[in-house]
């Protein structure tokens, strides 16, 4: 009997999974332990076993695509079962609308099924005569829009255009008036047309294709020095998955808040000092502990006297944490991730940096839980190992303040005698929500932390 393989729930906060890549095809024989597909969220990636044995009748989902968890994914039986009653509509999934029965297509995956509500003799002339390598819905989407589908790039599986690529075309685009759309057999939005708002009218087709037909003037092209004409090799990379999502996520955080960043120094010489005195331990977890270790754990300790910097807003209510939830920006292959250490200020400096250590590991590696990657109540930002002296970190909403921490350079100073020095100090960067921090709470905030970093062997002691 034919079983039906769901999207897995990669943690409780988790609602859906982007399939990024196939690895069997309809027709392949599974155990329980094959692996089906890779999958991720915006917070981490896997693999997804079959769980049953059988034969690979559908797949249920194409590459890129966004699959509630909990929804069918794959269809494992025995060959030539029949499956209509498991997927929605009766229709065998194996079998793309636009191709004789019984021939597998190249994805292997379900069909896009057309618009619902278009009319049916569009859609029959839709999915009638299909243009190879064009799904049947994003067929229909591109006619409804006088689109020439079959001249965007797909991103579906082999190339293949879907209903997504015509989506993002659309919204490229400034779009076309009524007329325009009812004559527009080729149009592939880019340009700007001369319609109110920018749309494109009759007018503008016309002139589009007057100027496609008018044979090439004898003008030279611009030239780089090596012979190249302007403006050279690039890559269109569209954005996708978790990149997809920080991207959106930095322009929310921008459009939801009032953001300001505070920048101050401290001495860095009792950090430099205690670096070298706990790197010569026979503990190698202590021997182990960094400069960026000791920075976090000060601003934990700090953050307990300012509940307010320690704290989310949200839906107009200001909810102050009791404990410290640190969020630790984390640079990996896949982008950036924000792993909670919770409970930090509950550690001692040595488990603070253990445990610090492991979540990096585990976010860099792609294995750590949905569930460990939010609740930060507060986030430290770390980019003076990249010799960067004062930047502008975004708030992670809904927290209302995050931490950059900066490089140690050597700053003039002038001495008790008069005399001008030099003096070691490392910069801070506090960005914060000034709907619910003012200037003076984020100043008594970084001179509270200033003064920790400063006199750390006493504040690592408290």
């Amino acid at each position: 009997m034919a079983q039906v393989v769901v999207m897995p729930q990669l943690g409780n906060t988790v609602e859906s999974c982007l399939v990024t890549a196939w690895l069997v095809k309809v027709g392949d024989v599974v155990d329980a332990s094959t692996l089906l597909c890779e999958i991720e969220t915006d917070k981490s990636s896997m693999e997804v076993p079959s769980g049953v044995a059988g034969t690979v009748l559908a797949l249920l989902a194409a590459e890129g695509d966004d699959v509630p968890v909990k929804e069918p994914l794959v269809i494992v039986g025995e060959p030539g079962e029949d499956i209509a009653g498991l997927v929605g509509g009766g229709a065998a999934p194996a079998t793309l609308p636009d191709e004789p029965e019984g021939v597998e297509p190249a994805s292997g995956t379900v069909p896009e099924e057309p618009a619902r509500n278009e009319p049916a003799s569009r859609r029959a002339a839709v999915t009638d005569t299909p243009a190879e390598g064009i799904s049947p819905r994003a067929r229909a989407l591109a006619a409804s829009q006088g689109i020439a589908a079959d001249l965007l790039a797909g991103t579906g599986p082999h190339g293949r255009v879907i209903e997504r690529d015509v989506q993002e075309a659309i919204a490229a685009g400034p779009g076309l008036t009524a007329g325009a759309r009812a004559e527009a057999s080729g149009f592939v939005p880019g340009a700007a047309g001369t319609g109110i708002g920018g749309r494109v009218t009759r007018a503008d087709l016309a002139a589009t294709t007057t100027v496609a037909e008018e044979p090439a003037r004898n003008e030279p092209a611009s030239r780089s020095p090596q012979g190249s004409e302007f403006p050279g090799a690039y890559t269109d990379t569209p954005l996708k998955g978790i990149r997809k999502v920080i991207a959106e996520r930095m322009m929310n955080s921008l459009a939801t808040s009032a953001q300001l960043t505070y920048t101050a120094t401290a001495p860095a010489a009792g950090l430099l000092a205690l670096r070298k005195r706990l790197k010569g331990a026979s503990d190698p977890e202590l021997a182990a502990v960094t400069i960026g270790d000791m920075v976090g754990y000060a601003a934990v300790r700090t953050l307990l006297r300012h509940p307010v910097v320690n704290a989310h807003l949200s839906g107009g209510v200001l909810r102050e944490f009791a404990s410290v939830h640190l969020g630790m920006a984390v640079d990996t292959p896949r982008g950036l991730l924000v792993p909670t250490l919770q409970f930090a200020d509950t550690l001692t400096l040595r488990d603070f940096s253990v445990r610090c250590k492991a979540l990096a590991n585990a976010a860099i590696g792609g294995s750590i839980s949905p569930d460990l990657l939010g609740g930060a109540s507060f986030t430290v930002s770390n980019l003076g190992a990249f010799g960067i002296e004062w930047f502008t970190p975004l708030l992670n909403v809904p927290q209302v303040a995050i931490l950059g921490v900066d490089a140690i350079f050597p700053r003039a100073v002038i001495n008790a005698d008069g005399s001008v020095g030099a003096e070691q100090r490392i910069g801070f960067s506090l960005t914060a929500d000034h709907q619910v921090i003012d200037g003076a709470d984020a100043a008594r905030f970084l001179k509270d932390l200033c003064a920790a970093v400063a006199d750390i062997d006493l504040t690592v002691l408290g």
